[in-house]
């Protein structure tokens, strides 16, 4: 039997106030179960607890922005421990996919509801050849927003017969936690674009063309094309 495990993070929300976000990102990480991680697993643990940070689950938007338990580390300490989950991710035999709204193109929550699940949808239709090579598609998902948990029980439902779902939680599943970087970067990505990099993520990754060459670039190359 071939699997396929999809691991779903977000960032964002559905809301149109002047407060809420101006973009809408959901990521997608593809693993075939036939290809073994159990070592990178290990060893991602094993640099963590070296330091300091045993059992520790990676929150990448607040380890850049030094919120939360993050708010007391200096930038080269939160830089090694998002360098440990990133190379991690570039490590693992896996794919990507992001799918990316921008809100201030969409007049309602409706509208930004129903782009995403057309994105998602033409996507699954584009790769069901592929796919459809495996026995099971298994949807990893920790039911964070009802509105996600929605589009995608909907969209996978119509678009594979061969799908289940499962609630994953980021702590059980390091995958998940690569989905949670991913949709970091991809946010950074459009701050980078328009120079407008907090100092916090300044302070992290030194300059913006160091957080394009050596970490957008390359996370590019795991994405399902």
């Amino acid at each position: 039997m071939k699997y396929l495990s999809v691991f779903v993070d977000e960032s964002g929300d559905f809301g149109t106030k002047a407060k809420s976000s101006s973009y809408y990102v959901i990521t997608m990480v593809f693993h075939d179960q036939s290809f073994d991680i159990s070592d990178q697993i290990n060893r991602l643990n094993h640099e963590l607890e070296n330091l300091g940070l045993c059992n520790h689950i990676v929150h990448s938007e607040p380890l850049i922005m030094r919120r939360g338990e993050y708010s007391n580390l200096s930038p080269l300490e939160r830089k090694k421990i998002f360098q440990k989950i990133y190379h991690f991710a570039i490590k693992c035999n896996i794919k990507c996919k992001q799918f990316y709204i921008n809100k201030n193109e969409c007049k309602d929550e409706l509208e930004l509801k129903a782009k995403l699940a057309k994105e998602i949808s033409l996507f699954l239709r584009n790769k069901y050849e592929e796919i459809s090579l495996f026995d099971k598609v298994i949807l990893y998902y920790d039911n964070g927003q009802k509105e996600v948990n929605n589009i995608l029980n909907t969209v996978f439902a119509t678009e594979l017969s061969i799908h289940e779902t499962r609630l994953a939680y980021q702590k059980d599943y390091r995958l998940s936690q690569v989905a949670d970087m991913i949709c970091t970067l991809r946010i950074l990505e459009e701050r980078a674009n328009s120079n407008s990099l907090s100092k916090s993520e300044l302070l992290v990754f030194s300059s913006r063309r160091e957080l394009i060459k050596d970490y957008i670039k390359p996370i590019k190359k795991l994405e399902w094309k």
